[in-house]
């Protein structure tokens, strides 16, 4: 591996390149890690070992992109959610820890029969619910083909115990007319407006997806097509739980009014209204 000095000033000049401050000697060790098949522990105690050439090739790439901005764990190419470590790449977006959450008050209210993940992206929830819930099959839905081929490989991946499908398609059409009825349907969909959008850190602007954030001229469209069809699909007192915007819970309440749902907005960690679990009125 390289040598600690080595390490260190990396990282400087990837603290620099990103503007993300100080990061100590982490980043470039689990740059070294993640190219070289290791965990970040393993790295130290290997410090004294002579690298592939391939290995340190691999490395030096990563820093590059790095440095260009890419994200991390897309560079990494993993990233953690849950109790998961699942492949990523610009095919989806990055899960982020607030959804987590969302996965929390689902399997509180809900983990047999069947669920369904609108907008898996690269599979996290739907996983996710099939690990740690008890539910008899998990149906994940994704209308980018390049999304969907990923969630596949973390499907395999992980090899859950509870089957999970993929389904291509937009938002609840591959859920239809299908015979099926689910205990709850989980999403995260986009909740961004354009102008939201632009608005973003680069390092998301510039290389996540676009369609898995924005939705419509107020940011609704995604969602206002989950409260407008999902009681047809769900089974009589099943569960719509919606990950949402912090800024739209009052937009939601009124939205769920209107298509005859009783909603409750619940808050993450960071004490923001980030989720909606519905039921019909």
């Amino acid at each position: 591996m390289p040598e600690v000095r080595v390490l260190r000033r990396i990282t400087d000049e990837l603290a620099r390149a990103t503007g993300e401050g100080s990061l100590g000697d982490g980043e470039a060790t689990a740059l070294w890690a993640a190219v070289s098949g290791m965990k970040s522990a393993e790295v130290w105690l290997k410090r004294d070992s002579e690298a592939l050439p391939d290995v340190v090739d691999r490395f030096w790439k990563a820093v590059e992109q790095r440095k260009r901005g890419v994200p991390f764990a897309y560079v990494a190419g993993s990233v953690g959610f849950r109790t998961l470590d699942l492949k990523i790449d610009a095919r989806a977006l990055i899960p982020r820890p607030e959804t987590e959450g969302l996965v929390d008050l689902v399997l509180a209210r809900s983990s047999t029969g069947l669920v369904a993940d609108v907008g898996t992206g690269c599979g996290c929830i739907a996983l996710a619910l099939a690990v740690e819930g008890q539910f008899d099959k998990v149906v994940a839905v994704e209308r980018s083909a390049a999304a969907a081929a990923l969630a596949r490989e973390n499907v395999k991946r992980v090899a859950a115990r509870t089957p999970v499908e993929i389904r291509e398609g937009k938002l609840l059409a591959p859920l239809v007319d299908q015979g099926e009825r689910y205990q709850a349907i989980v999403s995260n969909p986009p909740y961004l407006t354009a102008a939201e959008y632009a608005e973003l850190d680069p390092s998301v602007a510039q290389f996540e997806p676009w369609e898995a954030l924005v939705s419509g001229s107020d940011g609704l469209d995604a969602t206002r097509s989950l409260f407008a069809g999902a009681a047809a699909v769900l089974e009589p007192g099943g569960l719509l739980a919606v990950e949402i915007d912090e800024r739209r819970a009052d937009a939601i309440r009124l939205l769920s009014r209107e298509y005859g749902w009783d909603v409750a907005i619940h808050a993450d960690l960071f004490g923001r209204p980030r989720y909606a679990l519905a039921k019909e009125a």
